[in-house]
């Protein structure tokens, strides 16, 4: 059950590759439910919420390209399929954080246990 969002996750990219629009969007939901239920320990915090952040992204760049804003500009050179770059760039903080701050004390804490 816990990978079944990729099942999801690529019926959408079906879905966005064949402008099947119905499908692309309908497949949003059961991919960020699913991908956000397997979430109990703090390593699988950390990668489904990156996880659900990438398919957020991913899935604002579909609908900027089905509705036709994502050649809006917005900007100094800022189209609007460009701003899914906010929630990509937040499923990078939080991978980054996981591995440089809550993983070395969890490493940490297990070694002093363990001695």
């Amino acid at each position: 059950m816990e990978n079944l969002h990729i099942v999801f996750w690529l019926l959408k990219d079906v879905g966005w590759c064949m402008i099947w629009k119905p499908l692309g969007l309908t497949m949003i939901v059961p991919t960020l439910a699913i991908a956000w239920r397997t979430r109990h320990l703090a390593s699988e915090l950390a990668h489904n919420l990156a996880i659900v952040f990438w398919i957020s992204a991913n899935s604002y760049w579909m609908i900027s390209e089905f509705f036709g804003f994502d050649t809006v500009q917005f900007g100094h050179g800022i189209t609007g399929k460009h701003l899914a770059i906010i929630p990509f760039t937040l499923g990078l903080l939080v991978l980054a954080y996981y591995y440089i701050v809550q993983k070395p004390r969890e490493t940490r804490a297990t070694q002093v246990a363990t001695l």
